[in-house]
């Protein structure tokens, strides 16, 4: 059976990062993000979301190398526990490093990359503002992939966190080894230097003119929608930033959601365990529209992809498309139904 993935994107199609990115930087809370990705695993039948290690704001000052090496530590033990796991219930995780011109840099690449490359699915590099930025990191890290031994290359993740960064966002998502660019949206009001009112770094209840939140105000809105487009061109994943008000739910709810639909984007960031099924949720398609999507789908596959009518509607390889990324959502997210026929598609 040709997959749809195949014949409708592609081979060399690269399946779609998963819709959350857990953060955490102190020790213990690693261990209990390692442990919720696992049993989250397990439940769902898949790695729901990616859990990176952070030494930018996770290091304490003076303790940079340890905190390395500890990360290190913790993500190689992860990956060799999982290595009896099905592959796509395997942990995914990440680290993110200090930036390119801080003095820990380098020590935190060779530590972390040249001791658990195997074991990481991507390198956050923050602060990015061009794309010598990149190159000077990826100097580094290569360097540590052959120390390591690992002969794949590693996918970079960018923060775009400054006006210069938004300002060069297009080449920095062309580079071929950015995978996904994420928005880092208290350092890009700070960098403003209170252009933008404090009430940009939130997302606000009232209505009054003047309290515009990170949805609503002009010069965070442009960020945003420069980040996705950007991402969108050049076949990268968007990843919207946090919501620091992490105990009201239905707030995190309704802005993981207005990102998603309204903005592009396709994950976001989780700073606290409570984040991340409503992220999840948030990001899932809804149940209408994975069972659109599978008619569609199965319907298409019977004819071979060629043009069908549903309900009235033509559909053809440009609306197939569109429904099959529903279906990957779905899946991607636990929301296609065990009983679903769409599931076959999966089952490879």
């Amino acid at each position: 059976m040709t997959s749809p993935r195949d014949a409708l994107l592609g081979p060399a199609a690269v399946a779609p990062l998963p819709v959350c990115d857990h953060y955490c930087g102190i020790q213990s809370r690693m261990v209990k993000s390692l442990a919720l990705q696992t049993e989250l695993a397990q439940e769902l039948g898949t790695c729901a979301f990616d859990v990176t290690l952070d030494c930018e704001d996770g290091a304490p000052v003076g303790g940079a190398q340890d905190h390395a090496q500890m990360v290190a530590e913790l993500a190689t033990n992860a990956w060799a526990a999982s290595q009896k796991q099905p592959p796509q219930s395997r942990p995914r995780i990440a680290a993110r490093v200090h930036p390119v011109d801080h003095p820990a840099f380098a020590q935190d690449v060779t530590t972390i990359i040249g001791r658990a490359a195997q074991a990481l699915c991507h390198v956050m590099i923050p602060k990015v503002d061009t794309v010598a930025d990149i190159e000077h990191a990826l100097t580094h890290i290569d360097q540590a992939l052959k120390t390591n031994g690992r002969t794949t290359p590693l996918p970079i993740h960018v923060l775009i966190e400054s006006p210069l960064a938004v300002h060069h966002v297009a080449t920095i998502a062309a580079h071929p080894r950015v995978e996904s660019l994420s928005f880092g949206l208290m350092d890009y009001v700070s960098a403003h230097g209170g252009a933008i009112p404090a009430s940009a770094m939130g997302t606000s209840e009232l209505s009054r003119p003047e309290d515009l939140d990170q949805f609503s105000h002009p010069l965070v809105l442009r960020a945003k929608l420069a980040i996705t487009a950007a991402c969108h061109a050049f076949g990268k994943t968007a990843s919207h930033c946090v919501v620091t008000e992490f105990k009201n739910i239905a707030k995190l709810e309704a802005a993981a959601r207005y990102a998603s639909r309204a903005l592009g984007f396709g994950r976001m960031w989780s700073i606290h365990p409570d984040q991340i099924r409503p992220i999840l949720a948030a990001f899932a398609p809804a149940a209408n529209e994975v069972d659109q999507a599978s008619r569609i789908v199965c319907a298409a596959h019977a004819a071979d992809w060629a043009p069908i009518s549903i309900e009235g509607h033509l559909h053809d390889r440009a609306s197939y498309r569109y429904f099959w990324q529903v279906l990957v959502r779905a899946h991607q997210t636990a929301r296609l139904p065990a009983h679903d026929p769409a599931q076959v598609f999966f089952s490879a």
